[in-house]
């Protein structure tokens, strides 16, 4: 998905950053941060263009992405776009983001959609947002490779020792295997 949203919005850098806890869901991570970062380090490992930061697992939590934007501003101190990828099913808890209508007008959030399924409908954000940030997510919906498995569908296969090399990096298995994450 990593490398298809590259290539779909011409850019040369991809930045993954797992959350410590994303403050819309009730429950944390099933896994610790610093295990997710490294499964995503060694799911991407040799990969152009890919990278993973801790931007948000250093930062004291709730870890909010417009903190997060404003970070990478910062950091990276020039007026390129700058796209923060969700996928569709945040559609339904955007309105509560933490300073949303900032956050639209400082990145181009780009909600992916899974193929086979509808391209998912922003109408009920339009008594959220301005015209011109609904039109500029309407033009950012981007419609992804089918990948016919779920995270907690691997996690579930894990957990019952039903999952091999055909699903996961080897990398990323071995190191599940040998934490014990997801038993």
């Amino acid at each position: 998905m990593a490398q298809f949203a590259m290539s779909y919005l011409h850019v040369g850098r991809l930045i993954m950053i797992p959350a410590a806890r994303s403050p819309h869901k009730m429950n944390p991570p099933v896994a610790e941060g610093q295990d997710r970062m490294e499964m995503i380090r060694l799911a991407i490992r040799g990969v152009a263009g890919l990278e993973v930061s801790d931007i948000e697992l250093k930062r004291p939590q709730p870890s909010y992405t417009y903190d997060t934007v404003i970070a990478f501003r910062e950091q990276f101190d020039f007026p390129a776009p700058l796209y923060w990828l969700v996928g569709a099913d945040a559609i339904v808890d955007l309105p509560y983001w933490y300073r949303i209508g900032e956050l639209l007008d400082r990145c181009q959030l780009c909600i992916m959609y899974r193929a086979g399924y509808e391209r998912p409908s922003l109408k009920a954000l339009q008594a959220h947002f301005r015209p011109d940030q609904i039109d500029a997510l309407e033009q950012h919906v981007i419609p992804t490779p089918l990948v016919d498995i779920s995270s907690t569908e691997v996690r579930r296969r894990v957990a019952s020792g039903q999952i091999g090399e055909d699903i996961l990096c080897p990398d990323v298995l071995e190191y599940i295997v040998k934490n014990k994450l997801y038993h």
